[in-house]
């Protein structure tokens, strides 16, 4: 356990559909946690597990929250494409919160980030930290701003962040895509828990996928902070199924979100560059 868990852990978005599942993982590893949501917690409270409700785009409120923690855990925000206000208000003003809070407190801070960050690349073109965004939405957009926020403050502040890039988080890939971008719920709480003990990260970037065979994303610096993933899509190849896509959401590592909104000309869509699994 890093010297920053000998406060509480914060956990940011703990009502959210991966933050219920962090939860007892968290509770169960590190003993205690302070939770937070903009809307109650729907679960019984774990031992050792406290729930308070705060808006993170209330700034002070949230600082008084976060000097209780040594680690943010930052889950909250809009996870789908939403309106630009929408997404300013609860992703963009929500992170510069939270890293404002770190600076002021001393904590580090575990981001939840995304790959629609890199959305707009096709399908099959391997992918490394090095390679630019290309976001597929506000959403996404507001994500590549939470990572230059963590690497400004690094900077500037010197405060600690580790950047996870989640893929699809779900029980199990259900379809082709995941076949390249799943991680598994087992590989989130390593990727969560090395996210909290690494030494020293300064600013890391890690994408969030389990060791799949034909993951599209490389490099990083999973090793360098202990994460190593232990499933892997393949072992459910057989049994996933390909959706009827639309060709925006077909042709993009974004999917769905790509497809969102889209008013481009269908001829425009660029040629195949690799396979679409």
């Amino acid at each position: 356990m890093t010297a920053e868990c000998d406060r509480p852990i914060l956990l940011t978005g703990a009502s959210g559909t991966l933050g219920r599942l962090l939860v007892p993982l968290l509770a169960s590893r590190y003993g205690s946690l302070l939770m937070t949501d903009i809307v109650e917690f729907p679960n019984a409270l774990p031992p050792g597990v406290e729930f308070v409700r705060t808006d993170l785009s209330d700034g002070p409120t949230f600082l008084r929250l976060a000097r209780r923690a040594g680690t943010i855990v930052h889950f909250a925000g809009i996870g789908t494409e939403q309106a630009f206000e929408a997404i300013l208000a609860a992703n963009i003003v929500g992170a510069t919160h939270v890293f404002e809070a770190a600076r002021q407190t001393g904590a580090r801070v575990v981001f939840a980030s995304t790959n629609h960050t890199i959305g707009f690349y096709p399908r099959g073109q391997a992918l490394t930290m090095a390679d630019p965004g290309r976001p597929d939405g506000f959403y996404g957009l507001s994500k590549l701003y939470g990572e230059m926020l963590g690497q400004l403050y690094f900077d500037k502040h010197g405060v600690e962040s580790v950047h996870l890039r989640i893929g699809s988080c779900l029980a199990r890939p259900t379809e082709p895509r995941h076949l390249s971008t799943w991680l598994s719920y087992g590989d989130l709480a390593r990727l969560v828990h090395a996210g909290v003990d690494a030494a020293h990260p300064g600013v890391a970037a890690v994408w969030g996928v389990s060791a799949n065979t034909r993951s599209w994303w490389h490099g990083g610096d999973a090793a360098r902070i202990g994460y190593f993933p232990a499933d892997n899509a393949e072992d459910f190849a057989d049994s996933v199924r390909a959706p009827v896509e639309d060709p925006v959401a077909a042709r993009y590592q974004g999917a769905n979100f790509c497809a969102k909104g889209y008013t481009r000309p269908l001829e425009d869509l660029p040629r195949e560059t690799g396979p679409s699994e």
